[in-house]
């Protein structure tokens, strides 16, 4: 069976900083862009038969300078929707709601086009790229890339291994990194995390 490559854009100026981003399209800083281009040598050396990527440019360029030429977008890989803590850091959040959590409590309301989401709404998604997916995994035609962003990915990673969105609290995920799940004894499982060599 093939393996599922889970690629973090690059960092970005709020990602470096730890403010939340989902719908603000922002660009790569230049230490993004060098995180990108370092893992083109870890992935060259897979065979890689599908690129899939969140329509957000920090997802794109990433998957660009990684060497995943014309990855397809699919709407599901974007951001946790944050609603009204985009653009806003955990500290911040948590002078005002000292016992906020993401992975349960999701994000709060924010605009009509981004009222937020439920760590259930992320996981409905995921699952929605998983069942995508599986059919190219079974067939062992070549690793599946999904170029996406830090919360999605973990939650995502969380639903692949059978537990419940919340889950993915416990995968951290750096930027400019890859996470690795394939199987073992049939089973979901990580094989790498965090990895820029493999």
């Amino acid at each position: 069976m093939s393996e599922l490559l889970l690629i973090r854009h690059g960092e970005t100026e709020w990602s470096r900083d730890g403010r939340h981003t989902s719908w603000t399209d922002l660009p790569l800083t230049a230490n993004g862009e060098q995180q990108a281009r370092a893992l083109r040598p870890l992935l060259s050396g897979r065979k890689i038969g599908q690129v899939f990527a969140s329509p957000m440019t920090r997802a794109l360029r990433t998957a660009e300078l990684a060497g995943l030429a014309q990855p397809q977008i699919d709407d599901d890989l974007r951001e946790w929707d944050y609603g009204g803590y985009e653009g806003i850091s955990t500290a911040e959040i948590h002078r005002s709601a000292p016992d906020w959590f993401l992975f349960r409590d999701g994000a709060a309301s924010g605009p009509a086009e981004h009222p937020g989401e439920s760590p259930e709404q992320v996981g409905a998604r995921a699952d929605r790229v998983l069942a995508r997916i599986a059919s190219r995994l079974e067939a062992d035609e070549g690793d599946v890339a999904l170029v996406a962003h830090a919360h999605y990915l973990r939650v995502l990673t969380a639903r692949r291994l059978g537990l419940p969105a919340a889950a993915g609290a416990m995968f951290t995920f750096e930027t400019g990194a890859v996470g690795v799940l394939g199987t073992e004894h049939g089973r979901p499982a990580v094989v790498a995390w965090n990895a820029r060599s493999l």
